[in-house]
């Protein structure tokens, strides 16, 4: 088996374009087969690597190796389309010789006018009159300076065939005319292009887009022909997979956000969520329910289990999902993402102290936080200086009774047994039995120490920075905010 992802880099890589690289990565490994990435970049200037690189991008950090494509070759390449056009045009001059595909001199206006003549709706489009021009014709409408495009015979008879996600889908040919396999111009059209490389990619499968079903007919055609020319040795199976919707029930598009996939990295997702989310958008894993790996989906991948009609976008259930593919993540793993992740928030190079401190924070972590930006900004403070805490920021000094956190400074500065439960029995102890001073106490406290209003719990925090730290976050914070002491209700 081999399967393919051809996308077409026409801007940033979307939900449902992503969805079918994973179905078709998928149904590769679950056979054992091959996975081809082919870029069809035919209609962007040459060589621009840039419009393509976000989607190899994308594969990667999803996971989703390619056999064969851009930067890992193979024997089928090139594997950029606009460098296969003396291929596409060996092809077509191979077809035209055989007649199986023709030149035709028509204008649009013409078309339209044979149209209106023969009582069709004059937006019908070409009416096969070039089929059988003479060849007298053909010199004539050239010294008129006509430039031919080249069209594809159509058969006349109808034709079933059993798509992978739809079942048998029966096609009538007769209601399309002859199309355009090279323009005027010399460039070669999808209908050409596309099998053209598939076959000689020897291509199996094709899980794609419900919108080029329409286009089914034109390529079950271009196959014969390129079967009969001994081009192709065979036609590949196709599967037509539903199409994305809004929370509106309109078709997704790449102006909302949520369609970007580079947009769930960046906002902290991880790729096997991802890769679970994209696949569950309208497939079901027989037997581990909504959330599974990409080792799962592989083993349990089956085309048919794709539902047939469109399905909305989740975003709750792709944030749910993360969640639950974070709190899967054992320690290693979770330091890892987050390493990873963080970039901006984290040291570049851990030390052997700092990288303990983080796994032992990891375990609080990953059953607080949804995903990796809120992970990373809850151990944030952690690896910052102690003279880092600005009172200023997010309007911590408002928030903080320095009397409050006064005592509780006097308190802390006494322990000498840092742990969670001595330091919470002595605070307890020492800050009296007002609640409303004891709760401004601590909330001064974990402010100053974190700088932040989502935090840890504040006993932990405070024994994973450690009694020295804590301590000189604390003189810090006073020191710095006595031009910003609130009246708070709590002061005694």
């Amino acid at each position: 088996m081999r399967t393919t992802f051809n996308p077409s880099p026409i801007g940033p890589p979307s939900i449902g374009l992503i969805r079918a690289a994973v179905y078709n990565w998928a149904l590769a490994r679950h056979h054992g087969g091959r996975f081809v990435l082919r870029i069809e970049d035919t209609d962007l200037a040459r060589g621009q690597r840039e419009y393509y690189e976000p989607l190899l991008e994308v594969l990667r950090w999803l996971g989703l190796d390619w056999d064969e494509g851009p930067d890992v070759g193979g024997p089928n390449g090139p594997y950029l389309q606009s460098e296969r056009r003396p291929i596409h045009l060996d092809v077509a001059r191979r077809l035209l010789a055989a007649g199986e595909v023709y030149e035709s001199f028509s204008t649009p206006e013409e078309v339209e006018q044979r149209n209106r003549a023969a009582g069709r709706d004059p937006r019908k489009g070409y009416d096969n009159a070039d089929r059988d021009l003479s060849d007298a014709r053909r010199a004539a409408f050239r010294a008129e300076g006509r430039v031919p495009v080249l069209r594809l015979r159509m058969p006349s008879a109808g034709i079933e065939f059993d798509d992978l996600v739809r079942g048998r889908v029966e096609l009538s040919f007769d209601a399309t005319p002859d199309p355009v396999v090279v323009r005027a111009n010399g460039d070669p059209t999808f209908t050409l292009a596309n099998p053209v490389d598939d076959a000689l990619m020897g291509i199996t499968h094709i899980l794609r887009g419900e919108n080029l079903l329409a286009s089914v007919p034109r390529q079950l055609a271009t196959y014969s022909a390129l079967e009969r020319l001994g081009v192709a040795r065979f036609t590949p199976r196709f599967g037509h997979i539903s199409s994305v919707l809004d929370q509106q029930g309109r078709p997704l598009s790449r102006a909302v956000p949520e369609a970007a996939v580079l947009g769930y990295r960046d906002r902290g997702f991880l790729p096997a969520a991802v890769v679970n989310y994209l696949a569950s958008i309208g497939w079901t894993h027989p037997s581990a329910g909504e959330v599974f790996s990409p080792a799962d989906l592989v083993e349990a991948f089956d085309p048919r289990r794709i539902k047939p009609r469109p399905v909305k976008l989740d975003t709750k259930k792709a944030a749910s999902l993360n969640t639950a593919h974070l709190r899967a993540l054992d320690v290693d793993g979770l330091t890892a993402a987050l390493r990873s992740f963080a970039a901006g928030m984290l040291p570049r190079h851990l030390s052997a102290r700092q990288e303990e401190l983080l796994r032992r924070a990891v375990p609080l972590v990953r059953e607080r936080a949804r995903n990796l930006d809120e992970a990373a900004n809850l151990v944030a403070f952690l690896f910052q200086p102690n003279d880092s805490v600005d009172p200023l920021a997010e309007g911590i000094a408002s928030r903080v009774d320095r009397t409050a956190l006064r005592a509780a400074a006097e308190i802390l500065s006494g322990a000498s047994d840092w742990t969670e439960d001595a330091l919470q029995a002595r605070l307890k102890e020492g800050l009296g039995e007002d609640p409303d001073f004891v709760r401004a106490a601590l909330t001064a406290v974990r402010l100053s120490i974190t700088g932040r209003r989502v935090t840890l719990p504040l006993y932990e925090s405070l024994v994973l920075l450690g009694r020295e730290n804590s301590l000189s976050r604390i003189e810090h914070f006073l020191e710095t905010s006595s031009e910003h002491t609130p009246v708070v209700s709590g002061s005694r």
